[in-house]
C-alpha cells in the first residue's frame, strides 16, 4: 500500500483520541474513499489496520486503499452521525453505500399561523404552528390539488404580510378574475375569508362530500338552464375532486403514521422499497437501487439505508419498522426522535400485522428488481461489461472509466474544426464535449489539426489543475484517448501529448475500405475486435459519436458563413435583421423562397426591408 510522504500510519494511530467524531479515509491521490464516525475514534480506526479474518471482502479492499486519514472530533454520538451523513453526501466516497435517490417530499401547507392564510407547497416541515398536508410522493398530485383548491376557493396565492400590506397596492388580477377577494383591499372580512380557509382544510382532509354535493347541484341545475359549457366545467370539478380525495394525507401524529422499509438483493444489485403508511392506509411509496453494496451484510446495508433516507426526507413518523436489525440501533432512535420532537420507535418485527407490512414491501421489491433486473443487465454489458472487455483486450492494468475521442473536419481544406467528445463509465457525457476552431492550421492537414486540439485541450488541464487559469471543465485526465483515424492521427496525439508533459493511453479507432469500424490500434499493434462484442460496438458508438458531433458544428460554421456572405450583401439588411430573417425562416434557401409579404413578418422587418431582400435574391434593381 502506497502511504502519502508525509503520514506516518504508526504515528497518527498513537495521535487518536478516545472521544467520538467522524474518520475520514484517503487513497494515494488525495480523494475521500470511506467515511464513518465512532464512539471512540482510537479503537474504531486502529481495527483497520489490524489482521482480523472477520473483516469483509468490502473492507480489505478499502484498506489496500488508504494512504492517509482525518477524524474531527465531535462532543456525541450523536452529533458524530449527523457529522457523517453531511459528509457522505458531500464527499460520494467510493466504498460508502450511497443512497442515489435522495429526496425530500412535498407538502402542502396552510399558513393557519397568519392572518389570512395561504396555501401553498413546501418540502421543508417548520415548527411554525402552520397546519402541513403530506408527505406526498408525487410532486404531480401536489401541483392538481393546489390548482383544484383555488378554482375551488378565493384563496389569495401572493406573499404579502398582513396586516402590514393592507391597502398599499391595488387588488391584482386574481380578484378581478374572480380567484381572490382581495384581503390585500380590505374587500373581505377575516372571518369570511376563514370560513374559506376551513373549507380548504376540511378539502385537504379527504372530506369531499359535500364539495361533490354541492356541485353536483350545480351543474344539474347548469343543464336544466342549457348552460352546458358551465355545466360540463362543474362536472370536471367533481372528477377531480373525486380524483384527488382518493389519495388524500393527513399528517395527524397519531401512532397509524408509519414507515415500512425492506429490501431484497441479487448479487450486487439490491433495491429497498419504502412505505409510506398515513392514517393507517399505504398512501405511497418509493423505490431505491443504492450504490457500492457488494461485500456488505444486510444489518450495514440497512443501517447505512437508513441514516442517508431520513437524512434527507423532511418527515419522520413516530413509528419506522424493519426488515431486519440495524447497528446503533438506540443512537439512531435517539438521533431522529431529536429531529421530530418527539419519541421515535424503530421496531423489527417478527410476526402479526407488522411483519405482514414488511413481507409486503420486500415483495414489491422483489417485483421492482426482477423488472429492472434485465435493463440494468444490458446496461451492464453495454457500458461498464464493455469497457472490461476492452481493458482484456488491450491487456491493460487499469480501468478505462473516462475516455475523450477526437475528429477533425473541413470543407476542402477551409473551416478547419476539431471535436472532443467523453465517455464516463461508457456513457456519454455531453456536459464535457467540446468544439475547436482550429486557429495555426491553414489547408487540409488532420494530422496539424490533431496536434493543435490535442495541444490546446491538455494544455488548458495543466492550467487548471495548477491553478493558472480558472476552471473551465479541462481539469479532468481521461484513462485514454481515441482518435479517429490510424497511426497518423495517433503520432499527432502522441507529439501532443509529451510537448505539454501529459501522459494518457492513446488509440486509433480505424475503419474498413467500406468505412466500418474495423478495431483498435495501440502500441503499434492492430486489434481486430469480434463484431458481435459488446466492446466493438462501445467502439462504433465512440466512433459514430464523435463524428456526427464534428459534422454538426461544420454544418452550423458553413450555415453562419453562408448567411454572411450572401445576407451580409443586402442593402438595409443590418445584423439584428439577418438573426431575425434565419430566426424565423431555419435556413437560406427558405429566404429566397419567400414572398415580400412572410419576409415582413421576422422581427425588426418591414414592407420596404422586406422588397430589398426579395429584390435582391432575384436580381431586381
Amino acid at each position: 500500500m502506497k502511504k502519502n510522504n508525509t503520514f506516518n500510519l504508526a504515528e497518527e494511530l498513537k495521535k487518536l483520541p478516545d472521544s467520538p467524531g467522524v474518520y475520514l479515509m484517503k487513497n494515494d491521490d488525495d480523494e475521500i474513499i470511506y467515511v464513518g464516525k465512532a464512539k471512540v475514534l482510537k479503537n474504531r480506526v486502529r481495527q483497520y489496520f489490524q489482521k482480523n479474518k472477520q473483516h469483509s471482502l468490502k473492507v480489505l479492499k478499502m484498506v489496500e486503499n488508504i494512504a492517509a486519514f482525518e477524524y474531527i472530533v465531535t462532543n456525541n454520538e450523536v452529533e458524530a452521525l449527523i457529522l457523517e451523513n453531511n459528509l457522505i453526501k458531500k464527499y460520494d466516497p467510493h466504498y460508502n453505500i450511497l443512497l442515489k435517490d435522495d429526496k425530500t417530499y412535498p407538502y402542502i401547507k396552510v399558513t393557519v399561523n397568519e392572518p389570512f392564510p395561504r396555501v401553498f407547497t413546501t418540502r421543508k416541515h417548520l415548527k411554525d404552528k402552520a397546519r402541513y398536508f403530506g408527505p406526498y410522493t408525487s410532486g404531480l398530485a401536489v401541483k392538481e390539488t393546489l390548482e383544484l383548491i383555488h378554482r375551488l376557493y378565493p384563496i389569495r396565492s401572493c406573499q404579502k404580510v398582513f396586516p402590514r400590506d393592507i391597502g398599499k397596492e391595488r387588488p391584482c388580477l386574481n380578484y378581478h378574475i374572480g380567484k381572490c377577494k382581495a384581503p390585500c383591499g380590505s374587500l373581505i372580512s377575516e372571518e369570511e375569508y376563514n370560513g374559506y380557509v376551513d373549507r380548504v382544510i376540511d378539502f385537504l382532509n379527504g372530506k369531499t362530500e359535500k364539495i361533490i354535493k354541492e356541485f353536483t347541484a350545480k351543474m344539474e341545475r347548469a343543464s336544466e338552464e342549457l348552460e352546458f359549457e358551465q355545466a360540463a366545467e362543474y362536472r370536471d370539478i367533481i372528477g377531480a375532486v373525486k380524483k384527488i380525495s382518493q389519495r388524500q394525507i393527513i399528517e395527524n401524529m397519531s401512532e397509524n403514521n408509519r414507515d415500512v422499509i425492506a429490501f431484497v438483493r441479487e448479487k450486487d444489485d439490491v433495491v429497498f422499497q419504502v412505505f409510506f403508511i398515513r392514517g393507517g392506509i399505504i398512501t405511497g411509496r418509493e423505490s431505491f437501487m443504492p450504490d457500492c453494496v457488494s461485500d456488505t451484510d444486510d444489518t450495514e446495508l440497512m443501517t447505512d439505508f437508513v441514516k442517508q433516507f431520513y437524512s434527507g426526507t423532511p418527515y419522520i413518523p413516530k413509528e419506522i419498522i424493519l426488515q431486519c436489525e440495524i447497528d446503533d440501533h438506540d443512537l439512531i432512535s435517539e438521533w431522529l426522535s431529536q429531529i421530530k420532537g418527539q419519541r421515535v420507535n424503530i421496531l423489527i418485527p417478527q410476526k402479526g400485522e407488522r411483519r405482514d407490512l414488511v413481507n409486503l414491501a420486500r415483495d414489491n421489491a422483489r417485483v421492482v428488481l426482477e423488472r429492472t433486473g434485465n435493463r440494468l443487465k444490458r446496461e451492464y454489458k453495454q457500458t461498464l461489461g464493455a469497457l472490461a472487455e476492452l481493458k482484456q483486450i488491450l491487456g491493460l492494468d487499469f480501468d478505462l472509466n473516462r475516455i475523450e475521442s477526437y475528429d477533425i473536419s473541413n470543407t476542402q481544406g477551409f473551416q478547419n474544426i476539431g471535436a472532443m467528445v467523453v465517455f464516463e463509465q461508457g456513457k456519454p457525457k455531453r456536459s464535457d464535449y467540446r468544439k475547436f476552431k482550429i486557429k495555426s492550421v491553414i489547408g487540409a492537414d488532420d494530422y496539424a489539426s490533431m496536434e493543435e486540439v490535442i495541444t490546446r485541450r491538455f494544455t488548458r488541464y495543466v492550467n487548471e489543475v495548477s491553478g493558472e487559469s480558472k476552471k473551465t471543465g479541462f481539469d479532468k485526465l481521461p484513462d485514454a484517448i481515441f482518435t479517429d483515424g490510424g497511426k497518423g492521427q495517433i503520432s499527432s496525439v502522441q507529439t501532443a501529448l509529451e510537448n505539454v508533459g501529459v501522459n494518457v493511453l492513446v488509440c486509433g479507432m480505424v475503419k474498413d475500405d467500406h468505412h466500418r469500424t474495423r478495431g483498435l490500434i495501440y502500441n503499434d499493434k492492430e486489434y481486430i475486435i469480434s463484431p458481435h462484442s459488446e466492446a466493438f460496438k462501445l467502439i462504433t458508438r465512440i466512433q459514430d459519436e464523435v463524428h456526427r458531433f464534428a459534422i454538426e458544428y461544420h454544418r452550423k460554421l458553413r450555415a453562419q458563413q453562408q448567411i454572411h456572405s450572401i445576407l451580409e450583401d443586402i442593402p438595409g439588411i443590418g445584423d439584428k435583421r439577418r438573426k431575425a430573417l434565419m430566426a424565423y425562416f431555419g435556413d437560406i434557401n427558405a429566404i429566397k423562397a419567400a414572398e415580400i409579404e412572410e419576409l415582413a413578418k421576422a422581427d425588426g422587418m418591414n414592407i420596404r426591408a422586406a422588397e430589398q431582400v426579395y429584390n435582391f435574391f432575384r436580381g431586381i434593381k
